[in-house]
């Protein structure tokens, strides 16, 4: 199922074909989505929210405030959830709105605060779709970088034959499979993610661990996976949920279980992304029972944990790609090629302390990409989302290089 674990944000407008968004609803969950529908407030006019919520298993949106006590839908969430952005039937008066920017409704809210592809199936009367204003509007529509799913000839509501039909939902959702088809640039390969920290336990209730919380490399499995790539996701500790269904989640705790989970699938990976924050030591060993809390100093012994890196590095194919990650508070450019030439990586992500909103905790980070060829490239401080899309367009370089 080409759409399985895409999330779909499905705009009715108050057209006579909103009947057919009830089929399409139907037929994109077949493939797989997810699909969450808002209604313009004259769409219930057509076809009511029941249908919809018996079709979907969720509640329907059909404004910004929910209920008396002022509860509301979060536009900016739900725009943030969706990995597409669909608008069938897309009305002239709808599109107009979009086209300059009107927001007077939770369905125009949401379409202003999105990062995912839009995608508009327009459906109207003859002249109103040939109409030099809709004509325009639509053209605005597509200037913004939105995809126009063309309506199609036939009969209309008004009796009349000609162009403005909504496309059938059969042709919608195969235009949405074969465009995520033709986007998903890593389809067919297999990719190895690692994120977050780990916890090397001192007794039953104590670890020692650090302050990651996995958003790195959980934002680069989710984009990783959008763009077709089978991932799987080596994890240590988080509260974060998994990235997609389709992606391999493998929880552990220590890093001799990341280890050994990392090295039983380097060796089936096109690439190896290794972004969690390994412990460089772990305690000699564990005690039983709590320790308790004595006069004078506690002195407990440490041993190194096994270098992941320097372990898939050393058994690299001469056709994967190994990217590292290094974070450092001194002779940060120095330390790091130092790590990408000793553990045989093709490129290294150099995050900085010393730089404000970067490194643990934060939505955003500043890096530095260091590659074998001694390339550099600096960037400044953006949010995780951008990082990781930056990361995963310096694959893209590799993998090609790769190939010649």
């Amino acid at each position: 199922m080409m759409l399985h674990g895409k999330k779909v944000i499905l705009g009715v407008c108050g057209s006579i074909a909103a009947y057919k968004s009830a089929i399409l609803t139907r037929l994109l969950i077949k493939e797989g989505a997810e699909v969450q529908v808002v209604l313009t407030p004259s769409a219930s006019s057509f076809i009511g929210p029941l249908t919809f919520s018996t079709l979907t298993g969720k509640p329907v949106y059909d404004s910004l405030i929910r209920n008396d006590a002022g509860e509301w839908n979060n536009h900016v969430d739900l725009a943030l959830w969706a990995d597409l952005i669909l608008i069938a039937p897309a009305t002239a008066n709808t599109i107009f709105k979009l086209a300059h920017g009107a927001c007077d409704n939770l369905l125009t809210a949401i379409y202003l605060s999105a990062k995912c592809p839009v995608m508009f199936a327009p459906a109207m009367d003859l002249d109103m779709y040939r109409h030099p204003a809709t004509k325009a509007n639509i053209e605005k529509l597509k200037s913004y970088g939105n995809i126009i799913i063309d309506a199609e000839f036939g009969f209309l509501a008004s009796g009349l034959e000609g162009e403005g039909r909504l496309a059938e939902p059969e042709h919608i959702t195969e235009f949405i499979k074969q465009y995520f088809q033709s986007n998903a640039r890593l389809a067919g390969k297999k990719i190895l993610v690692t994120a977050g920290p780990t916890y090397e336990p001192l007794d039953p209730v104590r670890f020692i661990g650090n302050h990651s919380t996995g958003k790195m490399g959980y934002e680069i499995a989710r984009q990783l996976d959008h763009l077709g790539a089978t991932v799987t996701l080596v994890s240590g500790p988080t509260e974060l949920k998994s990235p997609s269904d389709s992606v391999k989640l493998i929880k552990v705790q220590k890093a001799e279980e990341m280890y050994n989970e990392v090295m039983t699938n380097a060796g089936k990976a096109d690439a190896i992304i290794l972004s969690a924050a390994v412990a460089d030591y772990t305690p000699k060993e564990v005690a039983k029972q709590k320790i308790k809390k004595k006069e004078g100093e506690l002195n407990i012994d440490l041993i190194k944990t096994k270098d992941i890196a320097a372990a898939v590095g050393a058994n690299k194919k001469p056709e994967q790609i190994l990217v590292g990650f290094a974070l450092e508070t001194e002779n940060e450019v120095e330390n790091a090629s130092a790590k990408l030439a000793n553990k045989n990586l093709d490129f290294i992500v150099l995050n900085s302390l010393r730089d404000n909103g970067a490194g643990f905790g934060f939505d955003t980070n500043k890096v530095t990409f260091i590659d074998r060829y001694n390339m550099v490239q600096t960037f400044e401080l953006k949010s995780k989302k951008e990082v990781a899309s930056d990361i995963i367009n310096e694959l893209l370089k590799h993998l090609d290089l790769k190939k010649k």
